[in-house]
């Protein structure tokens, strides 16, 4: 179809993909594994996996390709012609405006196609395939004192080709553009399968190619007489404001074309047209030098509106950055761990922060730029207090918060109820902002409308996100009517409607109205002109749908009524609503920080992060019957490597709580096709610990005789490649029967109840030894208690109703047997921790349960009291003047952090402590002794935590909280790990 005979704009936009037959032909799929080196998924879960992206739409393709090179895409793209299908391609899927969901084929060009092929520091130039994340680029020229400018909020797994196809910017494009601005080189596949390399042309260069019967010579001759045809349309009809991130960039094409000599760029011009009109394979980018210093101001202000008014002040210091953050994401960070520390440094109760942000090499300039900066301010009567965060360590924890801030907005929701983004990406001069953003808020009070304000103030764009539930047609009426007043209030002020975020299918329908009729037939001719048959990414940037149509929850059925075991009341809904939280933005594919997700870490595959694991779960739990859709043994693959290391209930900031999500859905699955042997077997792993103990050392021989141990995997699937836990005899049980207290009575302190687990008891009892010694050299009297199982290895099985039933004995136990309000703690954090959180799932209403939740505490937690009190005395001991390398157990870093551990052990006289930032071990209780697991449990070992380990010197102590993480250790790097208190026991005086 000619651009030409898609008729009126806008009128095939209401299809999408108007040629599209109603059932994807069998061969398609057939065709694309035939013709591809990568894989191809036709799979309903892969295609629902894919429907969706950060944005408020869904469209369901119908396939998806994960090319291993540039010639799998031009071979893609090729059988989509013979098909007469769409194509579109997907980096991240952190799109915002709905740029990568759409019918066809998609093309994954994140999990193959990664690689640096080159970096040129004397040049200053990368060349990268579209696959490369952006921080992995700046780790690359970091190496060099280089980075890539543009630094979006999603930089841990934004990939280039992304921002390439979205025009992409961040906080600091008041210095550094957009990426159109870095961006020299492009190889691309055509939309007829032909490929090409963009690169800026003189005029003899663009005439040779011109007579070319390809499609690239078309382009070369076909676009500079459109150009001389709008000239007078192009200088007078583009928004005047240069932050721009929509429509066609025919002013930067003229504008080369306007150079001496001549430029005839292709490359940039294709920058921010979102898959519409090439593919990107390949791309050479400007990089730029990496300041050596930042430093940051935080004024705090009493409104919103007053920190949108000290923009001008700030922006007369010449900052890198000026981000505004409002009162709504400030609370949500308060209330989860992995932000908790951003509180402890804010005065006060603000209601907005204004982060100023200086770079640069010179120290003394840099400080002398916030001290201008808070003269002017304070001369102003601007805010009321001004933070200043001159070093890494006091800029870590406002840093965190601000990357995070759209996450964070997005756990503000509740139900359907979400904050939208389709009014978020204007922008205006920042003269204008102070009087822009009151007229946003009075539109939205107009419409009664709430949203959070966060944004980029130094460039005039704020992200503003109105909540609403597009289930209630009068909620999607007022929706429209705010694009629609906002898109107008934009044009008042000479702003832009799109700034960083693209037009997608939230801003495309309106893009005829802000370029006006001339200039936007003059991009459909763009369009017509790179892809007359309207295969690439259709509907986007021109002849769009409406705004309204493909709406996310929109389209979900109902909730069907499933019965869980577990309560899922936080979201105010079930099992389905708790999955449906997810919001896409992505952070679980990050891979160089922070936990979540080690599988995804390991594959590289949207299944195996804990978005692809939630969109398979809403999937399943939207089929008419969901009880029976939850034995899918597909869904059940994609949930088969979550480690349930539950790091997605605090570092995801609308904390999805997949290990939850995927306990219940194997219970489930246990009802339909019944509970393994070997999942029977780890879920019984007190009496085996106990049995193993009562034996050994006979017991411990099962490990080292060889024909045993590979009966055990060809029978049970536990692997013969991983040394068995050793049993101690005596166990701590036994031991503390017979064992002197340590210390004296500290009548003030009173008891304490000491959680004997199936571990610290059986198989490590040094370590429940050093606990109670510890405790009692503190002044506890200390109680053990060892009447039964927490059951977190049932729970983690998929084996509920034994959980629970575990779950009820042991909180009657410890609640009618410990003195009231006593502390209970205990060594291993998945066991102890296993009281707070999942007895409260099991046993929502149970008062026993309540009551122990409540009093559960750190041991570390009460050893850091009894120091610094002067009850418990430390001193010189063989660790005097060693580093100590402490690595956290999931749970923990989850549920509590590891700040009480890291503070004790920084108790210790004469020590170095270092918290590694390794992610998980791998190790995941029983995951890693399962034969089918073991490889992903070595790999997301040996991604960072092996080699920091490996990287210390012998003479470093290794510690580690977790039973799993120690084992891991001690078989991924050789290398003994201690458990923390085991330590701070061996300086007792």
């Amino acid at each position: 179809m000619t651009a030409a005979a898609r008729g009126p704009a806008g009128d095939s936009g209401r299809n999408l993909a108007p040629n599209l037959a109603a059932d994807l032909p069998r061969e398609l799929a057939v065709r694309l594994r035939r013709d591809l080196d990568g894989e191809v998924r036709d799979d309903d879960y892969t295609r629902a996996l894919y429907s969706r992206d950060a944005s408020m739409y869904a469209i369901t393709p119908l396939c998806v390709a994960f090319p291993r090179h540039a010639g799998d895409v031009a071979a893609t793209v090729a059988v989509a012609r013979t098909y007469d299908v769409p194509v579109l391609p997907r980096g991240a899927g952190t799109s915002l405006a709905g740029q990568t969901v759409g019918p066809g084929l998609v093309l994954d060009l994140s999990r193959h196609m990664t690689r640096i092929v080159g970096l040129d520091a004397e040049a200053r130039v990368a060349r990268v395939q579209p696959g490369v994340v952006q921080d992995q680029l700046n780790r690359a020229a970091a190496a060099h004192g280089l980075m890539f400018g543009p630094d979006t909020s999603t930089s841990n797994r934004a990939t280039l080709g992304g921002m390439i196809g979205n025009n992409s910017a961040g906080s600091g494009s008041v210095r550094y553009g957009m990426t159109i601005d870095h961006v020299r080189e492009l190889s691309v596949v055509l939309s007829d399968a032909s490929t090409a390399h963009f690169a800026p042309m003189d005029e003899p260069h663009r005439a040779r190619q011109a007579r070319l019967d390809t499609l690239e010579g078309s382009l070369c001759r076909e676009l500079p007489p459109l150009l001389s045809a709008h000239e007078s349309a192009i200088a007078r009809d583009f928004p005047a404001y240069w932050r721009r991130a929509g429509g066609y960039r025919l002013d930067r094409l003229a504008a080369g074309l306007a150079l001496t000599p001549p430029a005839f760029d292709l490359a940039k011009f294709v920058v921010g047209s979102e898959g519409t009109l090439v593919i990107a394979t390949e791309a050479l980018v400007d990089l730029v030098p990496k300041p050596r210093r930042t430093v940051i101001a935080v004024g705090h202000f009493a409104s919103t509106i007053a920190a949108v008014e000290a923009t001008e002040d700030a922006m007369a210091c010449d900052p890198s950055a000026v981000e505004l953050m409002d009162r709504t994401i400030l609370d949500l960070s308060r209330a989860q761990i992995e932000y908790a520390d951003l509180a402890t440094i804010l005065v006060g109760d603000p209601a907005a922060l204004l982060f100023v942000s200086f770079t640069g090499d010179d120290e003394e300039e840099l400080l002398g730029q916030l001290d201008r900066l808070t003269a002017r301010w304070s001369r102003h009567g601007h805010g009321y207090h001004t933070l200043r965060a001159e070093t890494p360590a006091q800029q870590g924890a406002l840093l965190k918060v601000r990357k995070s801030s759209l996450g964070l907005l997005m756990a503000a929701g509740s139900g359907t109820r979400r904050p939208l983004a389709f009014v978020e990406d204007t922008a205006v001069a920042p003269e204008h902002l102070a009087a822009y953003t009151r007229r946003f808020a009075d539109i939205l009070d107009k419409h009664g409308l709430t949203a959070g304000f966060y944004g980029h103030c130094s460039v005039g764009c704020l992200h503003i996100r109105p909540f609403v539930d597009v289930r209630l047609p009068e909620q999607v009426e007022a929706m429209r009517a705010v694009a629609e007043e906002v898109k107008d209030l934009v044009r008042e002020y000479g702003g832009v409607n799109s700034s960083e975020h693209g037009d997608g299918l939230a801003r495309s329908e309106f893009n005829r109205e802000l370029y006006g009729d001339e200039l936007y037939a003059a991009m459909r001719t763009v369009k017509g002109l790179f892809d007359p048959d309207n295969r690439m990414n259709p509907g986007k940037i021109v002849d769009a749908p409406a705004m309204t149509e493909h709406l996310r929850d929109a389209a979900l059925p109902p909730a069907p009524t499933v019965k869980t075991r577990l309560t899922f009341d936080v979201v105010g809904g079930g099992m389905r609503d708790a999955a449906d939280r997810c919001m896409n933005i992505g952070l679980c594919r990050k891979t160089d920080a922070g936990t979540m997700c080690p599988s995804y870490v390991a594959t590289r595959e949207e299944e195996h992060a804990t978005r692809g694991r939630a969109n398979a779960l809403v999937t399943a739990l939207s089929e008419p019957d969901p009880v029976q859709a939850l034995g899918d043994e597909r869904l059940h693959e994609i949930l088969d490597l979550c480690l349930m290391c539950k790091a997605c209930k605090s570092e995801c900031p609308l904390g999805v709580d997949m290990a939850a999500l995927k306990a219940e859905a194997v219970a489930h699955h246990h009802d339909l096709h019944g509970t393994p042997l070997r999942s029977r077997i780890f879920g019984a792993i007190r009496t085996l610990n106990r049995l193993g103990s009562a034996t050994a050392p006979v017991s411990n021989l099962v490990s080292r005789i060889r024909p045993l141990r590979h009966l055990l995997e060809r029978t049970l699937g536990i692997t013969a490649r991983r040394p068995l836990p050793s049993y101690d005899r005596p166990s701590l049980v036994r031991w503390f029967r017979g064992h002197a207290r340590q210390g004296p009575v500290d009548a003030g302190r009173g008891e304490v109840t000491l959680l004997a687990d199936s571990f610290t008891t059986y198989t490590e009892p040094a370590i429940g030894r050093a606990a109670v010694e510890l405790l009692e050299h503190a002044g506890f009297v200390v109680r053990l208690e060892d009447k039964g199982c927490c059951g977190r290895a049932s729970y983690s099985k998929g084996m509920l109703d034994d959980a629970k039933r575990k779950a009820a004995a042991l909180a009657e136990q410890l609640a009618t047997t410990s003195a009231p309000g006593s502390p209970i703690v205990g060594c291993e954090p998945s066991c102890i921790l296993t009281l707070r959180d999942e007895h409260r799932k099991l046993l929502p209403d149970d008062p026993h349960v309540a009551d122990v939740a409540g009093r559960v505490r750190q041991v570390e937690e009460l050893l850091v009291e009894a120091i610094d009190s002067g009850a418990l005395r430390l001193g010189d001991s063989w660790l005097a003047g060693r580093r100590i390398l402490y690595h956290g157990h999931c749970h923990q870093k989850a549920e509590v952090g590891t700040t009480a551990t890291i503070t004790l052990l920084r108790r210790v006289p004469g020590v170095e402590v270092v918290e590694l930032d390794a992610g998980c071990c791998g190790m995941a209780g029983s995951f890693g002794f399962e034969s089918e697991h073991y490889d992903l449990s070595m790999t997301v070992g040996s991604d960072r935590l092996f080699p920091a380990i490996e990287a210390e010197a012998d003479q470093t102590v290794v510690a580690a909280t977790g039973v799993s993480c120690r084992q891991q250790i001690r078989h991924g790097t050789d290398r003994a790990a201690w458990h923390p208190l085991e330590l701070v026991r061996a300086a007792v005086q």
